[in-house]
């Protein structure tokens, strides 16, 4: 059965956000960089990885269509359609802002950084070739990185840094996790279904920290995208929620 909703519904989702974007803040604020902490060739990097793969197309369609269903189990019919509105315009909201912010801002990856400075890799010639022009050059550096470097990659984040080639900020990865997570969340937690809106905002801070371990994202790349995700979930959920007063 569900409760009566709180007198403001947003402020459990704007207490969540505060929680996603506090620990990349204090990461950022901190000057650390999470990457080259980890040994990419080992197991912990592997599922990353896999972490990492749950927001990348096409895998992050599936990621939206398992929550779905979640919900659809567990929450009441009358939340379903309310639900589906706010997550497409949300989730739609993020791809576009996220493909507008990348190429203005044009900030190069970590990993992209650290072949320049090792290998001598030109990151303005990279970021001025097209992109099968830059998945040539880097797996032409990756091929060097063994002899150049004491860093080892797995065949699958070898593979990733090959196919991710595009800018750095903001983290397309984080925008994606936070964005959904708090989307979901709302609706959850009217529901109090705590287990599943703890478990999806540990899988959007989680995939954070993937993407910096990773070196495809600086601490500010995720930082932002945590501030922008919650912006657009609240925006969402607003329009959701005027939509459902008209109706």
């Amino acid at each position: 059965m569900r409760s009566n909703p709180p007198a403001n519904p947003y402020f459990p989702v704007v207490l969540l956000w505060s929680g996603l974007t506090l620990i990349p803040a204090a990461i950022y604020l901190g000057g650390l960089s999470l990457f080259p902490w980890l040994e990419l060739s080992s197991l912990k990097a592997q599922l990353l990885y896999g972490l990492t793969s749950s927001g990348t197309a096409p895998y992050g369609v599936l990621t939206v269509l398992a929550m779905l269903l979640a919900c659809y189990w567990l929450l009441p019919r009358n939340q379903l359609a309310p639900l589906l509105f706010s997550v497409g315009l949300a989730m739609g909201l993020s791809l576009g802002l996220n493909h507008l912010l990348k190429p203005y801002f044009g900030h190069p990856r970590p990993n992209v950084q650290l072949l320049a400075e090792t290998q001598g890799l030109s990151i303005i010639d990279f970021y001025r070739a097209d992109n099968s022009k830059r998945h040539s050059m880097m797996a032409q550096e990756m091929a060097k990185l063994a002899d150049e470097t004491e860093l080892s990659l797995s065949p699958k984040v070898a593979q990733h840094w090959q196919n991710e080639v595009g800018y750095s900020f903001p983290s397309g990865h984080t925008l994606f996790a936070v964005t959904l997570a708090l989307v979901v969340s709302y609706f959850l937690l009217a529901a109090q279904r705590f287990l599943l809106t703890s478990l999806l905002c540990l899988w959007a801070l989680a995939m954070g920290f993937s993407r910096m371990l990773l070196g495809m994202h600086w601490p500010q790349d995720v930082l932002a995208a945590s501030l922008l995700g919650g912006l657009i979930a609240l925006l969402a959920l607003l329009f959701t929620e005027k939509w459902r007063a008209i109706g």
